[in-house]
């Protein structure tokens, strides 16, 4: 798609969302804030290289507009790695929970400027309002370091943004960003959460799912892979031997 093609599209989108808005105003009472997604799917196939995620939306009044995604929660390790006997090796390790796989924001203007820092902290808004819940065995461990660690591995990763991205307004009421998941995205359940702030308070939230799976070939690999992995790895050592012995053949009749 064309970089003027895709204009005409977000145009086209968001101008739908504008008359659903109109429309649903002259029924009832209008709702404060309307959003959707361009695809509530990202289908990640053997080719699959990244991709961006149109969200739009519509404000009844005026108001500032920020907007979380937040990933399915795991566990995490994060270990510091010293030098010994001339090597690098593993020594102490600080362990999280409730660690999204994938965390982004956006916002029209500076968060700190839109809301309080309590009601960022209250609703969890931005990436160092995240809680992390830690386990370690060590009482002295220094968890800033470990959970700065942790955040910057991840936002090398490509999975943590490291600022929020701008959401532009095409109107007064009108509203648009873009979410882009890298190659790496984990699949889940994603959850999109959407605030509207008027005179910094949370006038409105709306949320809604995005799920990234694995379609075509390689999700029916990655489910045989873990639903039979023995088998699984007696088949890639077979297909391994098959491949090497093809090789020799061809390389010995030259």
């Amino acid at each position: 798609m064309t970089r003027s093609t895709r204009t005409l599209a977000v145009l086209c989108v968001t101008m739908l969302a504008l008359v659903t808005t109109t429309g649903t105003a002259k029924r009832a009472s209008a709702e404060p804030l309307v959003v959707d997604l361009s695809n509530h799917l990202v289908a990640i196939t053997t080719g699959f290289t990244g991709t961006d995620v149109l969200l739009f939306g519509a404000v009844q009044h005026e108001g500032d507009i920020i907007v979380t995604v937040r990933g399915p929660d795991q566990d995490m390790v994060v270990r510091r790695k010293e030098r010994k006997i001339g090597i690098w090796v593993n020594s102490e390790s600080a362990r999280y929970k409730n660690v999204p796989a994938y965390y982004a924001s956006a916002s029209n203007r500076p968060m700190d400027i839109i809301a309080p820092k309590s009601i960022l902290q209250d609703y969890r808004i931005g990436l160092e309002h995240q809680r992390f819940i830690a386990i370690s065995d060590n009482p002295e461990t220094d968890q800033k370091v470990y959970r700065d660690a942790l955040v910057r591995n991840m936002q090398n990763a490509g999975l943590f943004n490291e600022r929020p991205a701008k959401i532009s307004f095409l109107s007064n009421q009108l509203f648009r960003t873009d979410i882009h998941f890298p190659a790496n995205t984990p699949t889940g359940t994603y959850t999109i959460n959407v605030y509207l702030i008027q005179n910094g308070r949370i006038a409105s939230v709306k949320t809604t799912p995005l799920v990234v799976s694995k379609t075509g070939v390689s999700a029916e690999v990655y489910e045989f892979a873990h639903r039979y992995s023995a088998l699984y790895g007696i088949v890639a050592v077979i297909i391994a031997v098959v491949a090497g012995w093809i090789a020799s053949v061809a390389f010995r009749k030259r």
